[in-house]
């Protein structure tokens, strides 16, 4: 090993030498470093020069302790004082302290730079080398007072032969054919011990093991990492080896970064419903229009039957038609203002209707009738348009009805029951006498009857609905009794009732 230290002359005050004294030290195996008296003194034997450069070696060793030897074989990553690392072989290299510290030896001492060190010594010390040149150099007066350096001849000193150096490459490298130290490529050249489930990454002097994406290392294995345990998705995430798949919902599309999803707004495109489209996060909505409802599918509109709900909708007849429906009346009939209520047209008042001069135009609920003048049959004689009289005086008229009434009426099908409609009354009252009301012909079907409402009147009521279209004559007769001149006479009304064929 090579010392390092710092050796002024006056570390050896014992042995007499100044600053007019010089050394020599003989690098070696340890035992050979050596120090030669001055010029000027006087050496007496080689056992005084063995015994300075013994404690010359103590001191040394104290002061600054084992350094590390150039090529040792030895790797290290940390140097020790006085060495660099070299990383492209993975040595220490010495620092020549002489070189990069400023005034590293103070006063008239000399730097003499050495591995892991340096020496201070007097410029009358002369170095010398064991496997240098023989002759060692010392101080020399010159002419202008300073010291030049002479050959010097020393006594005759023992020479040791130096051990052959090899180099040796730490660990992870190897000589090149210039004999640098290299990397070795454990990855390329396979001999690397990383699993099969590994990456084997080549580094400065060694190797290292890694797992893919995905995967972290456990005992020494590569283990699947569940990214899905960390919420990596915004919505669904499916984790597969080494890696993970984000999905999104039915109504979501999957953005760029491939974790968050974004609303498909479906009604932008071709519109999935049949009518109209709401875009809803997520989904959409389908809206039909009024008329319409929506399919058990969600997305198609089919037209409602308003019709088929009720009945009420149109008094006459519900016509159904794509998304509405519509009333009609039926002929004979307009549409009331509520559009769905009929309303019966008067002919006779419009003057649109077909009877002639002769005739009367009759109204009824959706149509008219012509009706002919009366005419009555002897033995009657007419006292106006719609009166025939018997007189008592023709013997014709004892058993025939004093005077014959012609009424007309009208009535809807289908009118509720019992229903009073007409009402027959005495127009002049005797006294002493009562009358009996009573339905003389017509009334086969039992549809009617007369209802005495007072002394002198009576009313037609209707006990069977009836339906149109239909005319039905009743003959209402009304008898006067008078038993206090044992007069018995009657009247007849003859009511035609016109059905119409509707309720309305």
């Amino acid at each position: 090993m090579v010392l390092s230290s710092r050796v002024p002359a006056s570390a050896f005050p014992s042995l007499g030498l100044g600053p007019s004294r010089q050394f020599l030290l003989l690098p070696g195996y340890c035992r050979d470093w050596v120090v030669l008296g001055g010029v000027g003194g006087n050496i007496k034997h080689l056992k005084d020069i063995r015994m300075l450069a013994m404690m010359l070696l103590t001191v040394l060793l104290v002061r600054a302790g084992w350094a590390q030897e150039l090529d040792s074989a030895v790797s290290f990553t940390q140097c020790s004082d006085g060495y660099r690392l070299d990383r492209s072989s993975g040595q220490c290299r010495d620092i020549n302290e002489c070189q990069t510290i400023p005034d590293a030896c103070k006063g008239d001492m000399r730097c003499i730079n050495h591995n892991g060190g340096y020496l201070c010594l007097p410029r009358t010390a002369a170095l010398v080398l064991a496997n240098g040149p023989s002759n060692p150099t010392y101080p020399a007066s010159s002419s202008n007072g300073r010291t030049e350096t002479s050959v010097y001849q020393p006594a005759s000193i023992p020479r040791y032969p130096i051990p052959p150096r090899s180099l040796v490459c730490r660990f992870g490298y190897t000589l090149d054919e210039n004999s640098n130290c290299v990397d070795i490529d454990e990855c390329t050249s396979g001999t690397h011990q990383c699993n099969p489930s590994q990456i084997c990454i080549n580094t400065e002097g060694g190797y290292s093991c890694s797992c893919t994406e995905g995967y972290w290392l456990v005992e020494g294995q590569c283990m699947d990492i569940d990214e899905c345990r960390h919420g990596y998705c915004q919505q669904l995430c499916a984790n597969i080896a080494g890696s993970y798949s984000c999905q999104c919902n039915a109504g979501f599309l999957l953005n760029a970064d491939g974790r968050s999803c974004q609303d498909v707004d479906e009604c932008a495109g071709e519109n999935p419903c049949s009518q109209h489209c709401i875009n809803t996060y997520g989904s959409f909505l389908c809206r039909c229009d009024t008329g319409y409802e929506l399919n058990s599918d969600g997305t198609g509109c089919e037209d409602i039957n308003e019709c088929s709900f009720s009945g009420f909708l149109c008094q006459h007849r519900c016509i159904n038609e794509p998304g509405d429906y519509f009333c009609t009346c039926p002929e004979g009939y307009t549409m009331y203002n509520d559009n769905r209520s009929c309303q019966d047209i008067n002919e006779c008042e419009a003057a649109n209707h077909t009877c002639t001069e002769e005739q009367n135009c009759y109204n009824i609920p959706g149509g008219y009738r012509c009706l002919q003048p009366v005419k009555c049959q002897d033995p009657y004689i007419q006292l106006n348009e719609n009166r025939c009289m018997c007189h008592g005086e023709n013997p014709g008229c004892t058993e025939q009805p004093f005077t014959i009434l012609y009424k007309y009426m009208d009535i809807v099908s289908g009118r509720n029951v019992p229903s009073d409609i007409f009402q027959m009354q005495a127009t002049t009252r005797y006294p002493g006498a009562y009358y009996i009301f009573q339905i003389k012909s017509g009334n086969e079907g039992r549809e009617f009857y007369m209802r005495q409402t007072g002394p002198v009147s009576a009313t037609l009521v209707m006990t069977r609905p009836v339906s149109g279209p239909r005319e039905i004559v009743l003959d209402l007769e009304m008898v006067t009794v008078n038993t206090v001149i044992n007069f018995r006479g009657s009247s007849v009304i003859r009511l035609t009732i016109f059905v119409s064929e509707y309720t309305f």
